[in-house]
């Protein structure tokens, strides 16, 4: 199924996102990178936001999210109601949290994996459909439960 996948990444992040955006595009998805797209010191918050507005509006399916370590993409991103990031750093886990968790957003660190498995987990997340049991779909409303009781709204 052809997906929109939106990218977002900080200076510590940016060239492994910039190796995964073609070979995301070459299984048939579209990319909308928010960037950054250099090595001069930014904000991943600000990117994270960036990315994750656009899969809360719908306007991307999911989101991938890459910073040196990946934590701070995932704090940021898990603060922004709707989105349910996982930072993961090894196959099972790619397909356990999409399985599991029906996560949104994915977040991986530079510094912590290379390219290669970099790879395999996005392709295994990206394919890995949401499990429709019963039990994980009512642990996926006890978070969206614990969102709106506890996220601020204008």
């Amino acid at each position: 199924m052809r997906m929109k996948i939106v990218m977002g990444a900080d200076h510590a992040g940016y060239r492994l996102k910039d190796e995964l955006k073609p070979l995301i595009e070459s299984w048939g998805h579209e990319v909308i990178d928010v960037g950054c797209t250099c090595g001069d010191s930014v904000d991943y918050p600000d990117y994270a936001l960036a990315a994750c507005e656009k899969v809360v509006s719908g306007e991307a399916d999911k989101g991938i999210l890459i910073c040196g370590t990946g934590i701070g993409m995932s704090i940021a991103a898990n603060k922004i109601p709707g989105i349910r990031c996982a930072l993961v750093h090894d196959t099972f886990s790619a397909r356990a949290t999409r399985e599991h968790n029906d996560s949104n957003v994915l977040a991986m660190g530079e510094r912590v994996i290379g390219p290669g498995l970099a790879q395999e987990i996005v392709k295994i997340w990206l394919e890995t459909p949401f499990s429709e049991g019963e039990r994980h779909r009512n642990r996926v409303g006890k978070i969206k439960r614990l969102e709106d009781k506890y996220a601020l709204h204008p």
